[in-house]
């Protein structure tokens, strides 16, 4: 049997974040150990991620980057009916424009699943390629837009199927929940380790996690913050950032004047382990969510973008966490949260048996399986 050709249209920037690219990654990697073979297509975004998708060993083409002087053109120019989307703009580029220049790739590679996680494109991107792929792959969390493609992905927990009713076509397979998480298998690997020791919770190691670009600074109004409260003196802070962090140099240099050890890391590979061995993390929103979940790590949840809002509603309301607000509240929030948790310890128990029921890390194979088993029919549209 021939290896299934995939393709991935996926971007990461400073604007967009980190988050689509690396849940595309893990995808990719499952599908590489099942026999496929993927290929990325990105365009050039400040603070993407081409070369680290290539240091996976994946090839990646590249759509270039508009100017300065095109890009607000392009900004001006967008058609009224794309402005309907609620970011467009993250897509530097129409969408005709990008289903161009992506034409010139995959008319050569004629992909048997070409995947797209990008909020900034909808059914007419995906109905001007489809002469160029077999089958379609979505990756989505909105919930938002029209889409003709064969199998769609949305793995925000409580996710209600009926969500996606108006958006999708009769014959679409849907995959909805967090049980379908794209995590990487080191994660429920890790799983029955982490779980073990929380049965005697402790407050010793303090892991912060608040995305790979962390835009706002979160992470440095964190540090501020946790100085005005009562965490254990023996107590470590871990601060995980991305390469491509624009606060990376302030944030190192407030590490230093903690009052706790402080480890900036950057750019790590072993998440898994670090979240298995931490006691209580502060983390953003998002994809990250279901990697403390599957771990039991309990946590306090900023919401930094809208379309994290609905996830973190839910998980406040499931009891998986306890959410936490970047406002004018913080310094007094982040108090009472440490307050509690390091006096209560029956509270850092509950927060983990909820969360550990939200996804055991097994999606990403599930996923993986059933694109190989829909792709026995892949000469039917």
């Amino acid at each position: 049997m021939q290896p299934i050709k995939v393709a991935f249209r996926v971007d990461a920037s400073l604007q967009m974040g980190t988050g689509h690219v690396m849940r595309c990654l893990t995808l990719a990697d499952a599908l590489t150990f099942q026999g496929s073979e993927c290929q990325f297509i990105c365009r050039e975004h400040p603070g993407n991620l081409i070369e680290h998708i290539r240091s996976k060993g994946f090839q990646v083409h590249v759509l270039p980057l508009s100017d300065s002087l095109e890009a607000n053109l392009i900004a001006v120019n967008v058609p009224t009916t794309e402005l309907q989307l609620a970011h467009a703009t993250w897509l530097g580029s129409t969408q005709e424009k990008d289903a161009a220049e992506c034409t010139a790739i995959l008319s050569e590679l004629i992909p048997d699943w070409l995947i797209v996680d990008h909020y900034a494109l909808d059914a007419r991107w995906e109905t001007a390629l489809k002469p160029h792929y077999r089958k379609l792959m979505v990756i989505d969390d909105l919930a938002d837009r029209t889409h003709q493609c064969n199998l769609l992905l949305d793995q925000t927990f409580g996710r209600d199927a009926e969500d996606y009713a108006p958006w999708l076509p009769d014959a679409c397979t849907l995959l909805c929940g967090s049980q379908y998480s794209l995590l990487r298998p080191e994660f429920a690997a890790l799983r029955a380790y982490s779980l073990e020791r929380r049965k005697k919770p402790q407050l010793k190691h303090l892991l912060i996690t608040m995305g790979g670009v962390d835009q706002l600074n979160a992470t440095g109004q964190l540090l501020q913050a946790l100085k005005s409260t009562e965490l254990p003196a023996n107590c470590q802070i871990t601060v995980v950032m991305g390469t491509t962090a624009p606060w990376l140099a302030e944030v190192r240099q407030l590490a230093e004047q903690m009052p706790w050890p402080t480890t900036v890391r950057v750019g790590i590979s072993d998440m898994a382990q670090l979240m298995a061995d931490s006691d209580l993390a502060i983390g953003a929103a998002g994809a990250t969510s279901w990697e403390r979940c599957c771990l039991g790590l309990p946590t306090a949840l900023v919401v930094l973008a809208d379309n994290q809002k609905m996830a973190a509603e839910i998980l406040d309301k499931a009891q998986a966490v306890i959410t936490l607000s970047l406002g004018k509240d913080l310094i007094a929030e982040l108090a009472q949260i440490i307050g509690v948790l390091r006096h209560d310890k029956h509270r850092m128990k509950n927060i983990t048996e909820h969360a550990k029921n939200i996804t055991d890390g097994t999606g990403c194979q599930f996923v993986a399986s059933t694109l190989n088993k829909l792709n026995i029919e892949k000469w039917s549209r």
